[in-house]
C-alpha cells in the first residue's frame, strides 16, 4: 500500500515517520492536548500525504476508494471537535495535509474577488490581499494557524463578522473533490433560484469531499479602526446596550463583545500582572487551587465595541453608539483600544495551554439564544458550568463568559470554565473529567431551550436536537453523504455520516 501511495504522489509527498504521524493525530481541544502531552497517541494515522494540487487530491481519493482506506482532510490542525482523530474501525488511515495548496491564484480588484487555494493560512492570505488594498475581513481566534479550507469546512465565524460577514457570506464559490468527481458550487455574484448547493458544502467538515479552492468576496481596507471599551455597572445594562446597538439599522459595528464581571476580573488581572499570559496563568492557578470560587471586585460588565471605515463615518457611528451606551447607564469609556485588541485577540487562546501546564482543567462552550431567552440561557449555562465543575472534582472553579456575534435577533454566549484537574495526570481521566463537564452543561442548556454551537464537537447535543425531529436531520445528511462518498472513504466522525 505504501509503495503504491509513494508511486502516486512521489516519495517526498508521503511521510510515515513518527513526528508526522503523531503531529496529525489530534486537533487542539483540551482533550487532545492532555493526551498528546502525556504521550498517549495509540491511534495515529498510518501515513500523512501532501498533495501538490487538485489532481493529486483526486488521484488520492480514487486510490483510497480502491483499497478501502480512510482519508482525513487536514488544514491548520486547529480543530477542537475531534474530527482529526483517526477512526478505530480497523481500516488504514491516511491524513491529507493540504498545506502545499497555499496559493492566491488570482485577484480581481475591480470585482473585489479572489480565487484562492484551500491550504493557505490566515496571515498569508491577508498579507497578499492587503498589498492590493483589500481584505477578506475574516479573523477567527485561530486566524494565525487555521486555513481557508478549514474556515469553509467548519462554517467559521470571524470576530468582525458584523461588518464583513461570516465565511458563508464571504465565499462566492467552492471547488470540492469528492470520491465521485469534482464539484463546483457557486461562482456567480448573484444567487440563482432553487436549493443552494454551496451552502450545503460550507460547514460539511470534509465529510462530502476535499475543498481545494474558493472564490472569495473582498472589501477595501478600512481607513480607520476605532475600538473602545465601555464599562457598565451590571451585565444586564451592558446586554441592553448591545441589543439596542445591533437592532439600530444605522449602526454597523465591526466588533461587539460584552464580558461579564468574571471575565473583566480576569482581563484586569492580565493587565495588572505585567501584561503577560504566563503571569496571568500563575495568578489564576493560585486562585483555583485554594478553593476560592471568585476574585471579582463586583458585577461590572465591559463592552468592547469597534467601528471600521472612513474617518467621518466612524466618528458618526461612535457618537450614535455612545448615546445609546449613556442611555443604558454606562459609567466609563476606555479609548484607543485598537492596538491592544490587535495584540490580545489571538493571544488569549494560548492562555489555555499555559493553564494546562499548571494542572488546571479548562474548557470553553458556546451557545446561541434569542434576546428574549438570552438572560435565562446565560444564567443556565453559567450555573450548570459551576455545578458540573464541582461535581467533576474540580473544586468551586471559576467561570467567565462573554457575549459575541450579536445580531438583531440574538447573540452567542461563550463561557470558559476552570477547575482543578483530577486523576493524577492520567490523560484519559483528565479527558473524561473535561468531557463530563461539557456534556452536563450542554444537556442543561439544550433542555432549557438553548442551542449549542457546533464547534463544541458534542455528540450529545446533536443527538438531542435530532431526537426533536425524529432523526430527519441525520437522514438528510446521510443521504447527501451516500451520494458524494458512497464508500465512506472520507472520515466524517459521527456527525455527518
Amino acid at each position: 500500500v505504501l509503495v503504491s501511495l509513494r508511486r502516486l504522489l512521489g516519495d517526498e509527498a508521503v511521510r510515515v515517520d513518527k513526528p508526522a504521524r503523531v503531529g496529525h493525530a489530534y486537533g487542539q481541544s483540551y482533550g487532545d492536548l492532555v493526551r498528546l502531552r502525556a504521550g498517549y497517541v495509540p491511534n495515529p494515522p498510518d501515513a500523512v500525504a501532501y498533495p501538490a494540487d487538485q489532481r493529486d487530491v483526486a488521484a488520492l481519493l480514487s486510490w483510497a476508494a480502491e483499497r478501502d482506506i480512510a482519508l482525513i482532510p487536514y488544514g491548520g490542525g486547529t480543530s477542537t471537535t475531534g474530527r482529526l482523530e483517526p477512526p478505530t474501525d480497523g481500516r488504514p488511515v491516511v491524513t491529507l495535509d493540504l498545506s502545499h495548496l497555499n496559493q492566491v491564484l488570482s485577484v480581481d480588484v475591480r470585482s473585489r474577488t479572489a480565487r484562492v487555494q484551500a491550504g493557505i493560512d490566515g496571515p498569508s492570505l491577508e498579507t497578499h490581499l492587503n498589498d492590493q488594498g483589500l481584505t477578506l475581513g475574516h479573523f477567527p481566534q485561530s486566524f494565525e494557524f487555521s486555513t481557508l479550507g478549514g474556515w469553509v469546512a467548519t462554517r467559521s465565524v470571524g470576530q468582525q463578522a458584523l461588518t464583513y460577514g461570516t465565511i458563508d457570506t464571504l465565499v462566492q464559490a467552492v471547488r470540492v473533490v469528492t470520491p465521485v468527481g469534482i464539484l463546483t458550487a457557486g461562482d456567480s455574484p448573484v444567487e440563482d433560484a432553487g436549493p443552494n448547493l454551496l451552502q450545503l458544502l460550507i460547514g460539511s467538515e470534509g465529510a462530502y469531499g476535499v475543498i481545494t479552492e474558493a472564490v472569495l468576496r473582498l472589501r477595501p481596507l478600512p481607513a480607520v479602526r476605532d475600538y473602545r471599551g465601555v464599562l457598565f455597572e451590571s451585565w444586564e445594562e451592558g446586554l441592553e446596550a448591545v441589543r439596542v446597538i445591533v437592532q439600530e439599522s444605522d449602526l454597523r459595528p465591526a466588533l461587539i463583545a460584552l464580558f461579564d464581571h468574571s471575565a473583566v476580573a480576569a482581563y484586569t488581572l492580565l493587565n495588572h500582572e505585567q501584561r503577560g499570559l504566563r503571569r496571568m496563568a500563575d495568578a489564576l492557578g493560585r486562585y483555583i487551587k485554594p478553593r476560592r470560587a471568585d476574585f471579582s471586585p463586583g458585577d461590572r460588565a465591559l463592552l468592547l465595541l469597534g467601528f471600521e471605515g472612513e474617518g467621518g463615518w466612524t466618528a458618526q457611528q461612535w457618537r450614535q453608539a455612545g448615546k445609546i451606551c449613556d442611555e443604558c447607564h454606562s459609567i466609563s469609556l476606555l479609548r484607543n483600544l485598537s492596538q491592544h485588541w490587535a495584540r490580545m485577540r489571538y493571544a488569549l487562546p494560548y492562555l489555555r495551554d499555559i493553564l494546562i501546564s499548571h494542572s488546571v482543567l479548562v474548557g470553553t462552550l458556546g451557545t446561541a439564544a434569542t434576546w428574549a431567552s438570552l438572560p435565562r440561557i446565560y444564567a443556565t449555562m453559567v450555573g450548570a458550568m459551576k455545578g458540573a465543575v464541582i461535581a467533576s472534582g474540580g473544586g468551586p472553579g471559576y467561570v467567565m463568559a462573554h457575549l459575541s456575534h450579536a445580531c438583531a435577533q440574538g447573540a452567542a454566549i461563550q463561557a470558559t470554565f476552570l477547575g482543578r484537574q483530577v486523576g493524577d495526570g492520567d490523560p484519559l481521566a483528565l479527558q473524561a473529567q473535561w468531557e463530563t463537564v461539557r456534556q452536563a452543561v450542554a444537556e442543561a442548556v439544550v433542555s432549557a431551550g438553548g442551542r449549542m454551537l457546533s464547534y463544541n464537537g458534542l455528540r450529545t447535543v446533536h443527538t438531542l436536537l435530532d431526537d426533536r425531529t425524529n432523526g430527519l436531520r441525520e437522514r438528510v445528511l446521510r443521504s447527501l453523504k451516500e451520494s458524494l462518498d458512497p464508500l465512506d472513504i472520507l472520515w466524517s466522525g459521527d456527525r455527518r455520516g
